[in-house]
């Protein structure tokens, strides 16, 4: 069966409680309905678009109440007007998406080209009635986005990384790259960060594992967040660096700022792209080095993919401890043979030794976070680094997930086990005057 037939099933089976799913908004479908017919009656540039532009927002105000007289003869004077101020405001803000960046259960966004918006919700692909008038309605979104924060996305430079103002995460890829019309991804983060309260609810850890990592982070231990795509690693560095003390002076590094930090004292730092001479460039690399320059007590950086990683691990071993950062791999081992790799694109030619000599004495702990075939995101390992013994680095898993298959309504079955095993970092946290409770590593 191919992707589109399942997607195009998955919707189907949801069309008779789709008012239930797409939002708590009793009309919102007929918001979708209304602005679909005026995007279609608009005979204008979408780039010409604005707050500031008064005569246009006065003719698609126009437009919008027409369509609202025609579809909604039973509702009050108020219930007009709160629609029309709703569908003026996403037509003049993110066009058609709108409506799915305010859905709350909504956690990506998937544009692919004007007629085909897909989201994912609960953990399943589902295709929406969203849709765009066309390739330049598309380009005008893409452009709201992305101008505020500096960015640019043309023909020369055809795809960008952007975010939202809530922190959500954007990509964008534009025509000549993307045939089939402009795509846009969006990776959506809760207005309000969540706690570790809310991913002990949602399953993502239980509270003995919650416990051991806020006192390793509170005894500044040096943390990797390991996972695949979408598997939860930023939310779950979120929830890290919420039990770093609010006295310590913290220095974030991210190629769009997503990271939503509760301490006052924190410098946030952001790559910056080439201009359109190709000059300018500022990269993670860069912002690592300097932000050593900064006097931090704590360094986040939101991912390393590249030679940053061998600046990362330095910093990590000369006095920075206490630092975080999320990387992508499928297991802990694998975590560290793409540091490895990550190493030797800074183009020093280290022998792999010294290279695992240096992330074996400055990484603590990885997290192994996964998505799982139901949707749901699950840590997976909690994992020490003991050390070097030979030329192997040795790991010791403190926590696992025990996967035990599916149910009968396909949701994953298993539970989160201890391994037993005391760490070696016990001594270390004793040392700066944390006591871990024998009874939070027992089994069962």
């Amino acid at each position: 069966m191919s992707l589109m037939k399942r997607l195009e099933e998955i919707n189907g089976d949801k069309k008779s409680s789709k008012s239930n799913e797409k939002s708590d908004d009793p009309f919102f479908e007929l918001k979708i309905k209304i602005q679909n017919k005026v995007i279609g009656e608009l005979d204008i540039n979408f780039n010409d678009i604005s707050d500031q532009n008064e005569d246009l927002k006065q003719k698609i105000n126009l437009i919008i109440m027409k369509y609202i007289e025609e579809e909604s003869l039973n509702l009050t004077s108020s219930d007009k007007k709160k629609i029309k101020e709703d569908l003026l405001d996403e037509i003049i803000g993110f066009g058609p998406i709108t409506c799915l960046l305010k859905d709350s259960n909504v956690t990506e966004i998937m544009v692919n080209g004007p007629d085909h918006v897909y989201i994912e919700k609960h953990g399943k692909l589902v295709l929406t009635d969203a849709k765009f008038k066309n390739d330049d309605h598309v380009m005008h979104v893409i452009k709201k986005i992305v101008s505020p924060i500096g960015r640019r996305i043309d023909e020369s430079s055809p795809m960008v990384d952007a975010r939202l103002p809530n922190g959500s995460r954007v990509n964008a890829i534009i025509s000549p790259l993307a045939i089939d019309g402009p795509s846009i991804t969006i990776r959506k983060f809760a207005e309000d960060p969540f706690k570790v309260e809310d991913l002990i609810n949602f399953g993502t850890l239980n509270s003995k594992m919650a416990e051991l990592l806020k006192y390793c982070v509170e005894g500044r231990l040096n943390i990797v967040v390991s996972g695949g795509t979408g598997s939860g690693k930023t939310t779950t560095l979120n929830v890290l660096s919420s039990f770093i003390p609010h006295d310590e002076r913290i220095v974030t590094v991210e190629d769009a700022a997503e990271l939503q930090l509760s301490q006052i004292h924190v410098v946030r730092l952001e790559t910056r792209p080439a201009n359109v001479e190709g000059k300018g460039e500022v990269t993670i690399r860069d912002l690592v080095k300097n932000c050593l320059r900064m006097r931090p007590d704590r360094i986040i950086v939101g991912e390393v993919r590249s030679g940053e990683a061998l600046d990362m691990l330095q910093a990590m071993n000369t006095g920075h401890d206490g630092s975080l950062t999320t990387g992508h791999a499928n297991s802990p081992r694998d975590m560290l043979s793409r540091l490895e790799t990550m190493v030797l694109m800074s183009g020093m030619n280290l022998p792999i030794k010294a290279i695992r000599d240096q992330a074996a004495s400055a990484i603590d702990l990885i997290i192994q976070q996964s998505r799982l075939m139901d949707g749901s995101r699950r840590i997976t390992h909690i994992t020490e680094v003991q050390g070097m013994e030979g030329d192997i680095i040795i790991l010791q898993d403190i926590f696992k997930f025990d996967q035990r298959g599916l149910d009968n309504k396909g949701k994953v079955k298993g539970e989160f086990v201890s391994t037993g095993i005391m760490p070696k970092f016990v001594q270390k946290l004793r040392e700066r005057g944390i006591s871990i409770p024998p009874d939070l590593l027992a089994i069962g």
